[in-house]
């Protein structure tokens, strides 16, 4: 129980009552439990039964209770049994996920999981990572195994950073050059790829059966070179841009032209369809480095944009520029500043948005660890573990209310990245230590006993062949 990451808010170790599964051992659930408890007997290559419960089952079962988060779950293991109770099928699954931490095998073969008690809830809703697919493109597969390594460490947020200047990646059925023109490169040139929407649907449901929500972002009004270069009429002047394959400072340069009509078609056309393959309650618009817009085309464009997204049923997010428009409280910022101070997040807690921290200098996955690695970039300093251990999200911002802080997102920028296995490199072990920060309560917080628990994923990690990073700071165990 001490080994959980992240660590729950109550656990109780019972050694002597460690449960063995046996080869007659079952998952028994009924109703809304038994998508999870497939998932679980998967894992454990296990049946599922709806038969009544008898002693040596794995039971997980839907218990509602009005003063339980929908996250929550109570975990209870003894020799005779386990039992995971939720009021929520989510809350099964983060139960389902410290099951599985809590598992081990013996050389022979023999299977056992720690005996004991957890009883559990998130600290803040949103706790996620950001993928960067528009500077260099992930196959489906590659975003799906990310979804998984999410959602193993209880993160419920996969962020998928759609568009750039160097690449679109969605198909959208009413500008088809979008995707099939504007995403036919990458950063350094070379082979882009886009999802087809079909592809797309399949990696949102496959997430939502991890009760991981996929939250799309269409980076607009700047950072739009691959629409620009797709389609001339949505440039002032109406002649195309060159594909841009660039990268480091060439950032702010480009932007829709927002006095024209045909822009807001566009954005009409590619916010209904966004909106229609996506059932989570979000739509990123992005909103940063628009240097080539002016002050005012930024609020022209917002002023027309954001009641697109409301009207699709969505609530908008944007990166914390769109603060300077001023838009209503529904809008929810997203701090990627390093200024806790900073008087646009300060304002819009006081107006009622809440926001999510993904401060640079302390959860940017594309910033190095130290100068020695391969990859990545420093502009916002180096981030080991316990930089993104050893800050309190719930502190940041001064004054603020608990309700205000939606939560924290860690995003993975993939500008120098040159594969799948750099970005494990860069988001492990780092990302755990986020995913303890949104999950666990403050007092369970612990560098020390946290970097224990953390080298303890090490063996796990190089069995299911994950490239992470050997960080000096952990205690890592010799496999």
């Amino acid at each position: 129980m001490d080994a959980l990451v992240p660590a729950p808010v109550h656990a109780v170790a019972e050694p002597a009552q460690a449960f063995t599964i046996e080869a007659g051992t079952a998952v028994h659930a009924a109703g809304e439990a038994l998508e999870v408890a497939e998932f679980l007997a998967g894992a454990l290559r296990l049946p599922v039964l709806d038969a009544p419960v008898a002693d040596g089952a794995i039971t997980l079962r839907l218990a509602p209770a009005a003063d339980q988060h929908p996250e929550g779950y109570a975990l209870r293991v003894s020799r005779r049994g386990i039992v995971l109770a939720a009021a929520a099928p989510a809350g099964l699954f983060a139960g389902v996920q410290t099951l599985l931490q809590l598992l081990s095998s013996t050389a022979h073969g023999v299977r056992t999981v720690a005996g004991g008690q957890v009883r559990d809830y998130p600290r803040f809703a949103h706790r996620g990572a950001m993928l960067d697919v528009s500077r260099h493109f992930f196959t489906v597969g590659e975003v799906r195994r990310f979804i998984d390594q999410l959602s193993r460490y209880k993160m419920n947020v996969l962020h998928l950073h759609l568009t750039d200047d160097q690449g679109w990646r969605l198909e959208i059925k009413g500008w088809p050059r979008l995707a099939v023109f504007g995403g036919r490169t990458r950063v350094g040139g070379g082979p882009g790829g886009h999802y087809t929407q079909r592809e797309y649907r399949d990696l949102v449901a496959y997430a939502a059966r991890r009760f991981v929500t996929v939250i799309p972002e269409i980076d607009v009004p700047g950072h739009t070179t691959a629409a620009l270069a797709s389609y001339p009429e949505l440039n002032p002047d109406g002649v195309a841009p060159d594909l841009f394959t660039g990268r480091g400072n060439a950032t702010g340069f480009s932007s829709l032209a927002t006095g024209l009509d045909i822009t807001y078609r566009f954005m009409q056309d590619v916010l209904r369809e966004l909106a229609a393959l996506t059932p989570g309650p979000y739509l990123h618009i992005g909103t940063d480095e628009t240097h080539a817009t002016p002050e005012d085309g930024v609020r022209a464009f917002l002023g027309r944009v954001l009641p697109m997204v409301a009207q699709h049923g969505k609530r908008a997010i944007g990166w914390h520029e769109i603060l300077r428009s001023r838009p209503d409280a529904t809008v929810v910022p997203q701090y990627w500043g390093r200024k806790p101070g900073d008087p646009l997040l300060t304002d819009a807690v006081a107006r009622g948005h809440q926001v999510i921290l993904s401060p640079a200098d302390k959860v940017y996955l594309d910033m190095k660890y130290d100068e020695h690695t391969p990859v990545g970039y420093e502009w916002a300093g180096h981030i080991d573990v316990a930089d993104i251990y050893g800050w309190d999200p719930g502190a940041y911002v001064a004054d603020a209310p608990d309700s205000a802080i939606l939560g924290v997102e860690a995003p993975l920028w993939a500008e120098t990245l040159r594969g799948y296995a750099d970005v494990e490199l860069m988001a492990f072990p780092r990302l755990v230590a986020l995913a303890e920060l949104g999950w666990s309560p403050r007092p369970a917080h612990d560098w020390p006993g946290f970097a224990r628990r953390l080298a303890l994923q090490g063996p796990t990690w190089e069995a299911q062949g994950v490239n992470y990073c050997r960080s000096p700071q952990i205690p890592w165990i010799a496999v």
